[in-house]
């Protein structure tokens, strides 16, 4: 007994065509938007960097602070000192 084979499904070339340059349209949107995530990455780095870089400057313009606050009580603790000792 012989059986008919199934045909299958038949794609045109004028299908297979359509298709691909869909496919092609949807690759260049995507490889766009990633395109215009990369340069926001980019700007976000350097703001990023910028940010760093303030932070430090407020670092070091910071630090003295506690050094003069000893200072200052130590001078005062002299002088309290001075002048119970004489």
């Amino acid at each position: 007994m012989v059986t008919p084979q199934d045909p299958g499904v038949y794609i045109s070339p004028a299908q297979m065509y359509q298709e691909v340059r869909a496919l092609a349209q949807a690759v260049g949107r995507i490889e766009s938007k990633i395109d215009g995530i990369l340069d926001e990455t980019k700007d976000i780095r350097s703001d990023l960097g910028d940010h760093e870089q303030r932070i430090r400057v407020l670092e070091r313009a910071r630090w003295p602070l506690p050094t003069i606050g000893v200072l200052a009580g130590v001078g005062g603790a002299a002088t309290g000192l001075l002048a119970l000792l004489r």
